[in-house]
């Protein structure tokens, strides 16, 4: 694997998947914070490339709005202009992979990661809904692939940061399928969307509770 890294700690580098970009600069995640902006770089990975009228039709809004929040994000180097057909100019993501995480000992960067968190949460949350109220789960071939946990449970941060790395790597078998090559037979598109996080809102074991 091959990584560039600049003065902000942004680093790209080139994995099994392919381009990727690893950064907690404030300045370039503030270009993600819009739940539009989040929708359409969810559209051009899907897509691969599209231009603003098509992805206009995916997420329900004007192409000329999203020609604004298009060129916001090709400002900050998410995306970029893929090869015109005739008069048709699409766009395109220029990473296969993002790791959006906040730069330790910098509390600006850190809220901005949050804040981008939170909006990926609601994106993803509105898909599984719309998941369930538009196909339920009528199709018992595929119930077994469908689930929705939820858990409580006690752990030191040592412990919960190696779940996260678990997580992280949990369909790291399934990598390199966008080739349609190298998709089994009868194999559909899925989705995983997890999320792990402590309480505060409760003392951590031995600590006395907080007065409020």
């Amino acid at each position: 694997m091959t990584e560039e890294r600049d003065v902000h700690g942004t680093e790209v580098f080139e994995d099994e998947r392919g381009r990727g970009l690893r950064t907690g600069d404030p300045a370039l995640l503030r270009a993600l914070a819009h739940p539009l902006r989040v929708e359409i770089l969810a559209v051009l990975d899907e897509l691969g490339e599209a231009t603003a009228t098509q992805i206009a039709e995916k997420v329900g809004e004007s192409p000329s709005n999203c020609s604004f929040h298009l060129r916001t994000l090709a400002k900050a180097g998410f995306i970029e202009r893929g090869e015109a057909k005739g008069t048709s100019k699409p766009w395109k993501s220029v990473h296969q992979s993002r790791e959006l995480r906040p730069e330790a000992g910098n509390p600006d960067s850190m809220r901005t990661s949050a804040m981008i968190a939170a909006l990926y949460v609601q994106h993803e949350a509105h898909r599984v809904v719309d998941f369930l109220t538009r196909h339920g789960l009528s199709d018992e071939e595929w119930l077994p692939g469908v689930t929705v946990n939820s858990a409580a449970f006690w752990a030191t941060k040592e412990e919960l940061a190696a779940l996260a790395a678990e997580i992280e790597h949990l369909v790291d078998a399934f990598r390199g399928r966008k080739d349609p090559a190298k998709r089994p037979a009868g194999s559909r598109k899925a989705h995983l969307f997890a999320t792990l996080n402590p309480d505060f809102d409760l003392p951590a074991t031995g600590e006395e509770p907080t007065e409020g």
